[in-house]
Order: C-alpha cells, then structure tokens, then sequence
C-alpha cells in the first residue's frame, strides 16, 4: 500500500472527481457514509455525540457525518467555527443539508464559543482541520484543541487529528494538536501515523475506503509503502524437490563474547529456523561448548581469542555474513570487525556492536560489500547519523544513509521501516510491544542472514525478514501474552509463521 503526501492525496481527489467523474460533494458524501458507518458500529443511538467542525472540507465531512447519524437516531451537538466568515463551498452546502434535521442541536460559531459540557460519556467528532493544514493551531483553535483534550470524552479524528501535520512535525506544537482515541483516515495512511512520537495524537487508527482512483493510486510516485500481508507470500522463492542443503546457501554468523553467549545462540538458532543450509558459527573458545550444546545443527569455528571476537574471519566459501549479536566492544573487535568489512565479498547483516564500532568509524559503511543490510535500533543509528529530534528526522537521515553508502537499513521499532539506497521505504506491520525484549533484534539478525545466504536480493530479504520476524512474535504473543514472551519464544515461532506464508 502506497503511503501519499498531504498533497499528493489532494492530487488523488482531484483525479478521482475529474475522471470518475463524481462531484465533489458527491465524494464527500461517499466518505461520509464510510465514517458515519464505522462510527455506529462502535457506538449506539444513545451515547451522546458531540462535533466540532472547521471551516474547511474536513468540517464539511464532520456536518454530513452529523446529518446521517442523526437520520440513524443520535443525538448530537454540532459546533461549526466559522469566525472569518468563510467556509469551502462542500462545507457551506452541508451545512444548509443539517439545517433543521431532527436529533441536532447546531451553533456556528462566528465570535465567541461557549464550551459545552463533556464526559467520559460523550464522544467527540473532531473535524476541525485535516491533512491540508501546513502550521501549528494557534489562537482560538488552539483553545478548542486545548479544551477538547483536558475533556474526559473519547475522541474520534477525521481522517487525522486536527493540528498534526501528515508528514513532517518537527516544529509543530504539541499542546495545540488533538488527542484522538481513533482516527479514522480516508483511503489512506499519514505518514505521520508511524511514527513513535505521534501515537499519542493519532490513538488507534482505521483505513476507511472511499473510492478514490485506483488508476490514480497505481500510477502516482511515492517514496513510502506499508507491507501487506498479500505482499509477501509472493517474495518467497519455492523449493524444488530434488533441492539440497547446498542450494539454500552457506552462511556465517560471527557472534557472542564472554557473558553474552546468548545473543549467538538466538541468531544461530533463528538462522537455522529461517531455511539456510549451512550455518557456521565464528565464536570466541568461551563461547564454544554452549554454541554446539545449544545449536547442534550448526558448525562452530574458533576466534584466536579466548573472550572475543579479535580475527576476521575466512568467509570465502559463504553467501552472506552476519555479524554483531553480542560481539562486546573491545579494541581488538573494533580491529577485527574493520578487517572483515575490507576482506568480505559477500552481503553482510551487521548488527548490534558492530553497529555500534562503526559508529566511531563511519567511513566503514560505506566499504560495506553491495547488498549488506544495517538493522539498528534508533539510538544505534544515530550514532551513525548523529542525533535526531524526532522520528521523521531520524527516516530523513537513514535515507540518506542508506544512498550515500548504498546499503540498506532495516531501522526497528513498532513500525520497522526498511529503507533502500534508492530512497524508497517499506513500513512493516507485523510486530507487538512483547518483542521489546532482550535478543530480539539478534533473532532478527539469524533470519536476514538466511535470506541473504539463501540469494535473496537485500531489499526482500530485509522486508521478508522483518515480516516473518513480527509474524512469529505475533504468533508468540497470541500463545502466551506479551509481558511473558522472550526473544526464545519468537525463534519457536519461526517455523510457523513461515508455513503461513507457504500456505498463503
């Protein structure tokens, strides 16, 4: 699903009114019973609603809205700020359709506003401002906002929460944006839904469809996707029946220090539980005996080192390396990890510590072989990019990470995004707040590790290995709560979540 700028959608409406061709007040009507309908299946005929609609065409979705959910028998209060006197024509003429409709107590408000009462019993509609708007609320909107916010009535935004801006925030101001519940967006997602920072704005959000073009949608440019389930049965590549372990690659993990054997063993283990044929694992002599009783399916190889990982390793006859799960930060790993990033031809998964090195010495990534994939978290990847105000910031800079070194980055988080050297961004979907545990992100290093040893171009294998990630932590999670599950427990999963995928 393509993720559109506020003006690109202005672009789609306008097609889609042109060439459907529908009028305008037509297409709003459409969005109207799509939020009128979502809105009565949650709540019935006797919970009190109340509608404060701006000036614009996101006020005039909020009055049609009004009207057909007083055709269905609600009450409701409606507040229209008019106080410059002008509304969009599609908001003018809905307000003339809710004039005199049964169930509505109507107040355009031109000069001063008389708060109603609210609570905890009440729903609020807010329509005040919609993607459109490009600067903080000020003045009296920002009072309404302020005011709507200390309420203790639940909050429903159209199509987004008034104030926030749908892509770029960094200057926005953040008591002057609605808190919504629920946001029900038109056709498609904001950009800003994704991120971290956003949530208490946007609450939970729903995709209503509206009709706009498809040829449209098909045929206009953008940087930013969201993954969908029916997108990735189709990047799996299919085993043939005469197929042998030496087809599905040969991959070696350089991994674990003293104390932090664990993060080797997930990674092994999520490797071998993501379909490559042979995994070797490059570990320090401390590391060795657990490595082999943990993963007995995989080949251990020793480090000169007792304790670290200090000599690069010979990765020749291998089809991609992963490296960092726990490799600790000494000045003879630092040594070793620049060795292996200059003598390495094969796609690396760097991770973790190694991350970490490289942010001392940023110039590596850029040596990195064609085809490697960074998957940090965001304080790993502001020390490569320094830091960050906020997350559109933070995508900004990956972006431009990813291009100038040509790697791709794997950013994790809620809504982990992959983001190739070309620019283009896909946001996963799959994932929960349980897998915000220890060895997660390992586990996650083991299976894009197997995709890229198995041939996987490093944008599939990085979306694949993402989705599959979050789908064995979803399957976890609905086996045994969120608070209970470890990064163990998502390696458990891999099997299934990979069958759904084969079954389709």
């Amino acid at each position: 699903m393509k993720i559109f700028p506020a003006a690109s959608i202005k672009q789609l409406d306008a097609h889609t009114i042109e060439n459907e061709p529908v009028a305008s007040i037509d297409l709003m009507e459409r969005a109207s019973h799509a939020l009128s309908g979502a809105l009565s299946e949650r709540w019935d005929s006797d919970t009190p609603f109340t509608v404060f609609a701006g000036p614009g065409n996101n006020g005039g979705d909020a009055l049609a809205v009004s009207r057909l959910l007083a055709e269905k028998g609600y009450k409701l209060e409606v507040y229209l700020f008019n106080t410059k006197g002008s509304l969009s024509p599609d908001c003018a003429t809905n307000k003339e359709r809710l004039a005199n409709v049964a169930g509505v107590d109507f107040h355009e408000v031109t000069t001063q506003f008389v708060p109603p009462v609210l609570t905890a019993e009440h729903v609020v509609v807010d329509g005040l401002f919609g993607s459109g708007l490009n600067k903080a609320l000020a003045g009296g909107f920002a009072a309404v906002v302020k005011y709507i916010n200390a309420s203790p009535a639940t909050v429903v935004s159209i199509d987004i929460p008034s104030g926030l801006m749908g892509e770029d925030n960094t200057y926005n101001v953040q008591s002057n944006i609605v808190r919504a519940d629920l946001t029900l967006s038109l056709q498609l997602p904001k950009l800003a839904f994704l991120f971290a920072e956003n949530e208490p704005f946007v609450g939970e959000w729903r995709l209503l469809d509206i009709g706009l073009s498809e040829e449209a949608m098909e045929e206009m440019e953008t940087d930013f996707y969201l993954s969908e389930h029916e997108d990735m049965p189709g990047l799996l590549k299919p085993r043939t029946k005469f197929a042998h372990k030496g087809n599905f690659g040969r991959a070696l993990l350089i991994a674990g220090s003293q104390g932090m054997a664990g993060a080797s063993v997930l990674a092994a283990r999520a490797c071998l539980r993501s379909g490559v044929g042979l995994l070797t694992v490059h570990v320090p002599f401390c590391n060795n005996f657990i490595v082999q009783t943990s993963v007995p399916e995989a080949m251990t190889e020793l480090d000169i080192s007792d304790t670290c990982f200090a000599s690069p390793a010979d990765a020749d006859d291998c089809q991609a390396v992963g490296i960092g799960p726990g490799l600790g930060r000494a000045a003879e790993t630092e040594t070793a990890l620049l060795e292996q990033i200059e003598s390495c031809h094969v796609p690396m998964v760097v991770d973790a510590d190694a991350l970490n090195l490289l942010g001392e010495k940023r110039s590596y990534i850029g040596r990195l072989p064609k085809g490697s994939v960074l998957t940090p978290h965001p304080k790993e990847l502001e020390r490569l990019v320094g830091k960050c105000q906020n997350s559109y910031e933070r995508l900004m800079k990956a972006r431009e990470l990813a291009k100038t070194s040509g790697v791709h980055i794997l950013l994790k988080g809620a809504y982990s995004v992959i983001i190739a050297p070309s620019g283009k961004c896909w946001f996963n979907i799959t994932g929960n707040p349980g897998m915000a545990t220890g060895g997660s992100g390992d586990v996650l290093t083991g299976v894009v590790l197997a995709l890229l040893a198995q041939g996987y171009e490093a944008e599939t294998a990085a979306r694949l290995g993402a989705y599959v990630h979050g789908l064995a932590g979803d399957i976890a999670g609905k086996k045994q709560g969120m608070a209970g599950m470890t990064a163990g427990d998502v390696v458990n999963c891999l099997p299934l979540a990979w069958r759904m995928l084969e079954e389709k």
